[in-house]
């Protein structure tokens, strides 16, 4: 490691407490959840909280646990000094995005917006993202009006 690792690891380890900080804060998610929400062990976030690893975090594992809380991977690759010029993945061409869902968006991040109303929004988004989906042959065969 270079002379600059103590430094790196304090400044990432600052970016996983900050994330999960907020993740209690905004989602009430405990780091039970948080793991199983990015696909992190309970033990490696740990241990990049506390900042006790000999060689740099796996790639794949900063970008799982970014994206699993809807941050910029390169936000953590600033904090370990990686290549803050590379293009996050998936950035070139974002998928098509509905109206209805850029708006909701939008007021995620209007400052005018209450914590409490934002809140409702990801917890609504949050049930109907992970609810269940009906077998194809229920869910034609059972439509009805209303």
């Amino acid at each position: 490691m270079t002379e600059t690792a103590p430094a790196r690891k304090i400044a990432f380890a600052t970016f996983i407490r900050r994330a999960l900080d907020d993740a209690r804060a905004m989602r009430a998610w405990t780091g039970t959840e948080v793991s199983r929400r990015t696909g992190v062990s309970r033990q490696t976030i740990n241990r990049w909280v506390r900042g006790d690893w000999a060689s740099d975090p796996e790639a794949e594992r900063v970008v799982a646990f970014c994206e699993g809380l809807g941050l910029n991977p390169a936000a953590a690759f600033a904090a370990l000094g990686w290549d803050r010029a590379a293009t996050p993945r998936g950035a070139a061409n974002p998928p098509p995005m509905d109206p209805d869902v850029e708006a909701l968006l939008r007021r995620l991040v209007d400052p005018a917006v209450s914590d409490a109303e934002k809140f409702h929004i990801r917890e609504t988004i949050r049930y109907l993202a992970y609810r269940p989906t009906l077998p194809l042959d229920v869910r034609n065969g059972g439509e009805q009006a209303g």
